[in-house]
């Protein structure tokens, strides 16, 4: 039976797994995306989360409990550096999973997995956004008022149609 086994062991011995999710966080860190299959996005997402969480309190302890997990050096500096000043006051959801479809050779379920605060198309999406436009015209400013305006033609009402 299966009671409270709930993290997906990707079929792999758990040092194995310890260590591709090691160096998957690793990766994402150095380089704020990358490419995969949806369950290790998912597994990589519960992994990294929390050693994120715990960057935001720069001390020689949560360096070393980071540095155990990830055991990359340049990893652990950029996360403490870059990556802590981005996050700092946000409080959690630090990834983002977006999924682009099946693989070509086995039909996987494939995504990026990315930090969300370094995608910047994403962020000019939510600063920048433009006005609704409507069908219905506003009301003439006093420079459009002396300018002619060309309207577009009105459409056919149904009793019109109906006369025909």
């Amino acid at each position: 039976m299966r009671h409270n086994k709930k993290f997906n062991h990707l079929g792999r011995t758990n040092t194995h797994r310890e260590a591709m999710l090691s160096n998957m966080a690793s990766s994402l860190i150095k380089h704020k995306r990358i490419f995969t299959t949806t369950a290790k996005a998912k597994a990589l997402r519960k992994f990294v989360e929390p050693l994120i969480t715990k960057c935001k309190e720069d001390t020689t302890h949560s360096r070393r409990i980071v540095f155990s997990t990830l055991q990359d050096k340049n990893a652990v500096t950029e996360l403490f550096k870059e990556v802590a000043q981005k996050i700092g006051d946000r409080p959690g959801g630090y990834t983002r999973i977006i999924k682009t479809g099946n693989r070509l050779g086995d039909n996987a379920a494939m995504c990026f997995i990315e930090l969300v605060d370094y995608n910047e198309n994403m962020l000019k999406d939510t600063t920048a956004k433009k006005a609704t436009k409507t069908r219905r015209s506003r009301k003439k400013s006093t420079a459009a008022e002396t300018a002619p305006v060309a309207e577009a033609p009105v459409a056919e009402t149904t009793e019109e149609k109906a006369a025909e």
